[in-house]
């Protein structure tokens, strides 16, 4: 998870880089904004649209992004700590030119609704995490899957979606635990989930992520940052257990030179040939999950 010491790692990052706090801010806010990633090979037209999706809590306000035709597979995004954003929804229209249909959802829609974070500034701004944190605790794992129910029943209406077909997730951050949650949760409709840098996978209480293996019916991806593993060792160990245990196809890797957040185009710590490589897992676990 984002913290005080993967806050310290970024910055270690930035000079080992020879890059100051204000110049990176500068320099991942245009990347944002011109959304530069990888293009996708014989990418497919998409239509983009941002809604308002009811859930038990009130309105959630999304950005929905698929094929300009067909009906195709579903997947939600939860974006990391700092929420819905350009970052996000270029990856959504990434996975979208590559044959899904895609829900980039605001976990903070209780609060707040579109970005919460200035343009310009990251986690690791001064006043950022206070920032934030009240948005963050609006969340638990009841809402999880009291929201991630909500996201399913408003996909499966959309023409664009094949609902005979199950739906992808993936979780960033504090968001990582997620996919395993829902896909606990609702078994018959939830068929893969990538977890990137996913924080509280694990955990001691008795709703553990980990420990809700044997109700899932998913394949799975955990891409672990390798600063995370340094400080949690045993996670890697105890998920693969329980997946094992529960005969649960999961694919579990720490990414060599990585720091947390190392995924998403506008983090201080991205690694984008790492990114490209877990990348490239997702949409292998999506074709083979659900096709």
């Amino acid at each position: 998870m984002c913290d005080e010491l993967t806050n310290k790692d970024a910055e270690e990052y930035l000079r080992r880089n020879g890059l100051t706090r204000r110049q990176f801010n500068i320099r991942g806010a245009g990347a944002a904004l011109a959304m530069l990633l990888p293009t996708v090979a014989n990418a497919l037209d998409v239509v983009e649209q941002d809604v308002m999706v009811d859930t038990p809590d009130g309105k959630a306000d999304c950005y929905f992004v698929h094929p300009a035709s067909g009906n195709h597979a579903a997947v939600i995004v939860w974006p990391d700590i700092v929420s819905i954003r350009p970052a996000f929804r270029a990856m959504g229209k990434r996975l979208a030119e590559s044959g899904y249909s895609v829900l980039v959802v605001n976990p903070y829609y209780r609060t707040a609704r579109g970005a919460v974070v200035p343009e310009g500034k990251t986690f690791r701004d001064p006043g950022i995490r206070d920032l934030l944190m009240p948005h963050a605790r609006t969340l638990s794992p009841k809402t999880c899957v009291t929201d991630g129910r909500a996201f399913v029943e408003y996909l499966d209406k959309q023409p664009a979606v094949d609902n005979s077909r199950k739906i992808g997730t993936t979780g960033y951050c504090m968001t990582g635990s997620y996919t395993l949650r829902l896909a606990a949760a609702m078994p018959d409709r939830i068929g893969a989930g990538g977890s990137f840098h996913g924080g509280g996978l694990v955990t001691d209480a008795e709703d553990s992520p980990h420990l809700l293996a044997s109700q899932m019916n998913a394949g799975l991806l955990i891409a672990i940052a390798e600063n995370d593993d340094r400080r949690n060792p045993d996670e890697k160990v105890l998920l693969r257990e329980a997946f094992d245990k529960a005969d649960v196809e999961a694919e579990i890797e720490v990414y060599e030179g990585t720091l947390h957040g190392w995924c998403p185009p506008d983090s201080a710590v991205y690694n984008e040939e790492q990114a490209e490589r877990a990348w490239s897992r997702l949409l292998a676990l999506f074709e083979r999950e659900l096709s």
